[in-house]
């Protein structure tokens, strides 16, 4: 059965859609960000990232959160290292996660924190077994590897296929 166009689209999926940055310091540690009181996930640890506004593509919303969030301001194109689909995440539904490398920090701009986080870190990933993570960390050894080796990994549900 034939609907117009406008109604069609109505019955599509809704996915939101995120961008988030891996960053190193020259030591190959993870700048990982802290969640404030009063956020949803407060206390919990991740990588700088946030969701895209309205007509912003992945690229532009990394370096977008990676200043609002920390204060650095990347300077070469973040490169793609992954992509994570996640059928419904806290019951809100799909969620298309895409991963940047935003290089290395050499400590030449400051980490400035937004109000949303109180605290950030470089850590090892052999360091973060007993940290809370907003995520899995077998999502971000996944990115991290992509990363170091210059390659790109799709995910699901934060399992690599």
């Amino acid at each position: 059965m034939w609907i117009p166009q406008e109604e069609w689209i109505k019955t599509l999926p809704l996915t939101a859609v995120a961008s988030c940055v891996l960053m190193l310091d020259p030591d190959g540690r993870v700048l990982l960000l802290r969640y404030g009181p009063g956020q949803p996930v407060a206390g919990q640890w991740w990588l700088p990232g946030g969701m895209l506004d309205h007509g912003e593509d992945p690229w532009a919303a990394a370096r977008r959160e990676m200043s609002e969030e920390t204060g650095v301001e990347l300077d070469d194109v973040p490169r793609l290292i992954g992509t994570d689909h996640r059928v419904d995440v806290e019951s809100t539904g799909p969620v298309i996660d895409y991963f940047f490398h935003g290089g290395v920090h050499t400590g030449d701009q400051p980490i400035r924190l937004s109000p949303e986080h109180d605290r950030h870190a470089f850590k090892h990933l052999d360091e973060l077994r007993d940290t809370p993570l907003s995520a899995r960390l077998q999502t971000l050894t996944a990115i991290y590897v992509a990363a170091r080796s210059g390659s790109a990994v799709y995910l699901r549900e934060g399992s690599p296929l």
